[in-house]
């Protein structure tokens, strides 16, 4: 095939005695839901080809095909009768994708209004060092609960090979979460779908009244379960982008850096009441911007429910 196609490029890779090709062969098999995935084993953009039969019997046919793909790629004006071809590769994500959705779910006010709360109840008594300790507490809970959520969610998904079923079911998901939040938005009720239910507000309530270092830990870890409905949606959309793209230890720095992202705002409104802003102000804002910002979540929902379908159908 070198000999008939000159410009097609193949890069061999032993994986019987080089340890860094069994670890690529291994995270190539996941990326791909390979399941006993075999020697030989050949990958042409998108396409897998395993086995000496179906190699022999697709292997020119793939190259052709691919060489249409970009053949319509780089033409300037593709005939109108050409077959349709998808000049991208399979959806991936990459950190833009990760920072504006990690942007707008870290101000979601299910998340806000917890440490808001929290902060209004130890404002008048606490001294400075007392409310960066106890908000700390609480930012500390929060991110580690949805780190090792994620961790645990996206390990599980690629070492099972289920990618291609966690994403479609993520872009389900997030596209369902995103009409109900808009569903929300339009009905103009001061109550929502998705949001805490009134026995947990009650549970979360009795840990805001203790106001200690360890019960706001609790606190964080309850907020992050409890509010997992109106603050997971987003998250949820994120690794099922993951899973389609990337393996674990490529994914695991964009999980970070999403978490991080996530408790910003935490951070920020700590430090501003530890340092004397009124906590009501933050407050005041939160209630007032609650309905545009659950419509801007709407969306992103929706948008990022349909770049993962694309990813696959596109």
């Amino acid at each position: 095939m070198q000999g008939k196609y000159p410009e097609l490029q193949v890069e061999a890779l032993e994986i019987w005695y080089n340890q860094t090709n069994q670890q690529k062969f291994a995270e190539m098999s996941r990326q791909h839901a390979l399941q006993n995935a075999g020697i030989p084993l050949i990958v042409i953009g998108d396409t897998v080809l395993a086995g000496d039969a179906t190699i022999i019997a697709r292997l020119e046919e793939t190259i052709l095909l691919e060489k249409k793909r970009i053949a319509s790629c780089n033409a300037t004006a593709p005939a109108p009768s050409a077959p349709a071809v998808s000049c991208e590769p399979a959806t991936t994500l990459t950190p833009q994708m990760v920072v504006v959705p990690a942007l707008i779910d870290s101000l979601n006010p299910c998340a806000l209004s917890v440490l808001i709360f929290l902060l209004i109840s130890i404002a008048a008594a606490a001294n400075r060092r007392r409310i960066l300790l106890i908000g700390g507490s609480y930012i500390a809970a929060i991110f580690l609960f949805h780190l090792l959520m994620g961790i645990g969610i996206f390990s599980f998904v690629t070492l099972s090979g289920l990618s291609k079923a966690f994403s479609l079911l993520g872009a389900t998901v997030a596209v369902i979460l995103g009409l109900i939040t808009l569903t929300d938005v339009v009905r103009n009720r001061e109550t929502f779908f998705l949001s805490v239910s009134e026995s947990g507000k009650g549970l979360m309530a009795q840990y805001i009244r203790l106001a200690s270092i360890p019960a706001a830990f609790v606190l964080g870890v309850l907020a992050g379960l409890l509010g997992f409905s109106c603050t997971g949606g987003i998250y949820i959309s994120i690794l099922a982008l993951m899973s389609r793209s990337l393996t674990f230890s490529e994914g695991l720095p964009y999980l970070l850096l999403y978490n991080i992202i996530f408790v910003l705002p935490l951070v920020l409104v700590t430090l501003l009441a530890a340092y004397g802003m009124s906590v009501k102000k933050a407050d005041s804002w939160r209630t007032e911007h609650k309905r545009a910002l659950r419509l801007v979540i709407g969306i992103v929902l929706i948008a990022l429910g349909i770049v993962v379908f694309l990813g696959w159908f596109g």
